[in-house]
């Protein structure tokens, strides 16, 4: 290619980068990313809400019967806890 060549092609490379700034993207519309749920939110709150009470069941069990030397099922019991209201309350 002569030099000639080379600087018209120059120009014209120019020109379309020129061409595609003015040009409205409206054209290229972007494909919107659609997603499939698995678990339906209401049953992802419920899963939540049902691991809660799972968990603090778990851990009451485990503070009262190894950390407190007790029996772990007696944390379900309504004598046990008030026997803990009393003492925080000093009955």
């Amino acid at each position: 290619m002569s030099e000639k060549e080379l600087v018209q092609e120059a120009k014209t490379r120019e020109s379309v980068k020129a061409e595609k700034k003015d040009k409205p993207k409206k054209e290229a519309k972007p494909k919107r990313w659609v997603r499939v749920r698995m678990l339906p939110i209401w049953l992802r709150i419920l899963l939540v809400v049902l691991l809660l009470a799972a968990s603090l069941a778990f851990g009451a069990m485990v503070g009262y019967g190894v950390i407190g030397d007790g029996n772990p099922t007696d944390v379900f019991k309504k004598e046990t806890w008030q026997h803990i209201i009393d003492i925080v309350t000093k009955k």
